[in-house]
């Protein structure tokens, strides 16, 4: 009888992890900063090289867009860094053969996983550089979120130095809504963040405090004060409603279109179009558009808190199509994840609660707010992602949901365990509501 062959899965659970080879870092460096990162003429500073630490390190950052990569790399050379990525991106076609030649590291969003550990411990003892970015994923909305629960934790365990990448301008090469790439003027500065004396020194408190100051950044109003134009092929507005799907005018719910060069609210009709500096441009004086996308998601965030505060019975759900990792073969065209069902997912204050089928046979499952805080997004919010049982799965719904499931699951989290708390500067948001 034949031996049955590993899963892809299997394969990666398997790997070892070593410091790259110095050749084919530098064939992979040539390849980001002459064919990617040029594309976008970053501005780099370094405070405090990497090279300088003779030992092993952390280098982390604030992920504002897909392209992070090139522009760390371009920062932290000569040194060998190894990037931690989402586990769900190493089954993708176009990416297998260069994760696996860079050594580059998986991780299960916002899920706790012995892989990446594994694979951390390992590049530590041998003296290398591990990057990551305790935000967990790239940015959503332009600016960073808060660091995933137990980073503070992690980091002092190791009691190494931590460098610290500031990155502006890199969301809007490539934002979360549409993934078109833009091109007008992205900077980083590298330093020194921590030493091990400092870690040693502060709580977890302290730490976790301190990396989401060094994150604290909101790329459109850092454009209002730079005033870049940015090029583009087919419009600022495209998708924009997957995040802006409230309207500031009437208040109407999920009633924001966006077409490529445009967003208005098909029940009032207020709306604007974007300019080459990402200013909303209204139609006329009776139009009510907050200063930026990022401003206008915290309006929704607001309404969503209140709304979930009034209503003990408040549920929003939705079709969805299941996607899944296939076993044996590599993802192509870009795909994230194979078809393999479909269902009703649902978000009230249980939890999050799906009901269909995989292959043709029942698959549900509940995840109560213990277990999720947030909504991994991949790609572009076309879809989310969701572990359970250590498995990934996709979701895709048939119309612009994602951004409102998104902030629903995130404030259901904090109005019920509240690990994954929100920024200090957002307390605002709060001030008289019931918290735990």
């Amino acid at each position: 009888m034949s031996k049955r062959k590993d899963t892809l899965k299997e394969k990666l659970a398997k790997r070892k992890y070593r410091i790259p080879n110095r050749f084919y870092y530098w064939i992979y460096h040539f390849l980001m900063t002459g064919f990617i990162a040029r594309k976008y003429k970053p501005e780099i500073t370094v405070r405090d090289s990497i090279s300088d630490c003779d030992g092993p390190c952390f280098l982390i950052w604030n992920h504002l867009s897909r392209l992070d990569h090139a522009f760390i790399m371009s920062a932290a050379y000569p040194r060998p860094i190894n990037i931690v990525a989402g586990y769900n991106e190493f089954f993708r076609s176009h990416l297998h053969t260069v994760f696996k030649m860079m050594n580059i590291i998986p991780k299960k969003i916002y899920n706790s996983d012995m892989l990446s550990l594994r694979g951390i411990n390992s590049i530590i003892r041998q003296g290398g550089c591990v990057a990551l970015s305790p935000e967990g994923m790239s940015s959503i909305y332009g600016h960073n979120q808060p660091v995933v629960p137990g980073t503070a934790r992690f980091i002092k365990h190791y009691r190494i130095p931590v460098y610290f990448m500031k990155l502006e301008g890199s969301y809007l090469t490539s934002t979360k809504v549409c993934l078109d790439e833009r091109y007008g003027k992205v900077t980083g500065e590298l330093r020194l963040l921590f030493t091990p004396e400092q870690l040693e020194a502060m709580t977890a408190e302290e730490i976790d405090l301190a990396i989401n100051e060094a994150c604290r950044h909101d790329d459109y109003l850092w454009q209002k004060e730079e005033r870049v134009k940015w090029k583009h092929r087919y419009g600022m507005c495209k998708r924009l409603n997957d995040i802006c799907y409230v309207c500031p005018r009437c208040g109407g719910d999920l009633t924001m279109d966006a077409g490529d060069d445009f967003i208005k609210c098909r029940v009032c009709g207020n709306g604007a179009t974007v300019n080459d500096y990402y200013d909303f441009v209204p139609f006329d004086d009776t139009c009510v558009i907050p200063e930026t996308p990022s401003k206008w998601v915290e309006l929704e965030r607001v309404r969503i808190i209140d709304e979930i505060r009034a209503d003990p019975e408040y549920s929003f759900s939705s079709e969805v199509i299941l996607g899944e990792i296939p076993d044996y073969k590599l993802l192509k065209n870009y795909k994230t994840t194979d078809a393999c069902g479909e269902g009703r997912i649902a978000i009230d204050h249980q939890g999050i609660h799906f009901r269909g089928t995989k292959h043709g046979e029942p698959f549900d499952f509940d995840l109560s707010y213990e277990m999720v805080f947030s909504l991994p997004i991949v790609t572009d919010l076309q879809k989310f992602g969701l572990y359970v049982d250590g498995e990934y799965y996709e979701f895709t719904p048939p119309a612009p949901l994602v951004g409102k499931m998104l902030v629903l699951t995130e404030e259901m989290h904090r109005l019920h365990v509240n690990e994954w708390k929100n920024f200090p500067w957002f307390d605002y948001m709060y001030e008289g509501k019931e918290m735990p």
